[in-house]
């Protein structure tokens, strides 16, 4: 269905990750012309409005994950009548891991206008400053918090030759390190970028085993991780019996052996009938 001409417009805008300084000009010019402003944090968005010294024109309504779809209706029917729905979450770009994507394509399947104020993004910063290389990357969200479902992700970027971003609470961080290592090996690269842009900025690099024995001391704040891609080599031989515990770990949670064994292989790329064989010598020996 098309909208009539007219409508309003959804702008998604990107916002600083510490700096306020970080904020761009149009993002300003936003806050104080938007009629409606969503945010995933409506007190720390009036915080950014004041360091900004600009005072939002329009209503400001809540915006975070549990209350998305509950949202939609109320912002559509803003959109609707015309009005610009400004949509901003607590740093970086909104729909990268924050609330965004279902009104986008909401609007989209109507046809209302979606445009972007570009900005801050955790994401890139982190690839910048990560001194691995980046040429290629894939972002990967946050990872599984259950150790099982973590070390199946993990085993599934074995093979990656991209550079893996992706987030982690401090307080999980060691563990996931510590998983990190094991699973794709103690000297594999990684960086670990902390409070990225705000006052205690830090960038942790090294291998994994290496970074694991640092979190172990206790880390704060927010986390970005980048790990480097598997080397050619790696990703072109696998060992199979280095796959047989993530296959075991998905038949403990439940599934049938031969489904393991079938969803292991496809993120390893390693041939099914021979991890199989493996899982079958192993339990043997």
């Amino acid at each position: 269905m098309q909208v009539e001409s007219g409508s309003g417009r959804l702008v998604l805008a990107a916002t600083p990750l510490g700096d306020s300084r970080d904020a761009s000009p149009r993002l300003v010019a936003a806050f104080a012309e938007s009629e409606v402003i969503a945010a995933e944090d409506t007190r720390r968005t009036r915080s950014l409005a004041a360091a900004l010294d600009v005072r939002p024109s329009g209503r400001v309504v809540s915006f975070y994950d549990a209350v998305e779809n509950a949202r939609l209706p109320m912002l559509l029917e803003a959109l609707r009548s015309g009005s610009t729905v400004l949509l901003v979450t607590d740093a970086g770009m909104p729909s990268v891991s924050d609330p965004g994507y279902r009104l986008v394509a909401a609007c989209a399947a109507e046809g209302i206008t979606v445009t972007c104020l570009p900005g801050p993004s955790a994401v890139t910063t982190a690839l910048a400053v990560s001194g691995l290389p980046c040429e290629r990357f894939c972002f990967e969200g946050f990872p599984p918090r259950k150790s099982g479902d973590r070390r199946r992700w993990l085993t599934s970027l074995r093979t990656e030759q991209r550079a893996v971003v992706f987030f982690e609470a401090p307080h999980r961080l060691a563990a996931t390190l510590a998983d990190a290592a094991e699973v794709l090996g103690a000297e594999r690269k990684a960086a670990v970028c902390r409070e990225l842009t705000k006052q205690y900025e830090e960038v942790r690099r090294g291998g994994l085993a290496e970074l694991t024995a640092w979190a172990e001391e206790g880390v704060r704040g927010e986390i970005t991780v980048v790990l480097a891609g598997a080397a050619a080599d790696e990703s072109a031989v696998t060992d199979v019996n280095a796959l047989v515990p993530a296959v075991e770990e998905r038949v403990a949670g439940g599934e049938r052996l031969k489904e393991a064994t079938a969803a292991v292989a496809a993120s390893s790329g390693v041939s099914r009938k021979a991890l199989y064989d493996a899982v079958l010598a192993q339990r043997q020996a």
